[in-house]
C-alpha cells in the first residue's frame, strides 16, 4: 500500500498559485519597458479611438447620402419612364377611341331598351295566350 502526502489539497493550491503568478510577473516586466505610464497610454488610446469613431461616423453619413442620391436618381429615371409610358398609353387610347365607330346608345340605355323589349314580348305572349277574347273575371264583381 502506497502512502502519499497527508494533505494533497495544499499542494494543488500551491501549484495553481505558482502558475497564476508567472504570467502576472511577465506582464509587469513587459509594462516596465514602456516609458509612458499606463494611464497616459490608455488616455491616448481613448482619444485615438474617439477620433476613429468620429471618422467612421462621418464616412457612414457620407455613404448614406450617396445611397440616398443613388436611390433618388434611380427613382427619377423610373418616374420618367413611367410618365413616358403613361403618355404613350393615353395617345393609344385616344387613337382607339377615334377609330372606333361612335355608339348610338350607352350601356345604361342598352339595358333599358333590352328591358323594354322583354316587357313588350311578355305582353304580346300574354295577349296571344288568352286567345284574343275578353272574359269577365268572376272575382272582379
Amino acid at each position: 500500500m502506497r502512502q502519499g502526502p497527508k494533505h494533497p489539497a495544499p499542494l494543488c493550491l500551491l501549484l495553481v498559485m505558482l502558475s497564476i503568478g508567472t504570467p502576472a510577473s511577465a506582464e509587469e516586466t513587459a509594462d516596465a519597458g514602456l516609458s509612458t505610464p499606463l494611464s497616459l497610454s490608455a488616455g491616448s488610446q481613448i482619444s485615438e479611438l474617439q477620433q476613429r469613431l468620429k471618422d467612421s461616423e462621418r464616412q457612414r453619413e457620407e455613404l448614406n447620402r450617396q445611397l440616398q442620391n443613388a436611390d433618388s436618381e434611380r427613382e427619377s429615371a423610373q418616374l420618367g419612364r413611367l410618365r413616358q409610358e403613361n403618355q404613350r398609353l393615353k395617345l393609344q387610347l385616344r387613337e382607339a377611341q377615334a377609330s372606333a365607330a361612335p355608339r348610338l346608345l350607352t350601356d345604361q340605355q342598352q339595358w333599358f331598351v333590352t328591358g323594354a323589349g322583354v316587357a313588350l314580348l311578355a305582353l304580346l305572349c300574354g295577349i296571344f295566350a288568352s286567345g284574343g277574347h275578353r272574359r269577365r273575371r268572376q272575382w272582379l264583381n
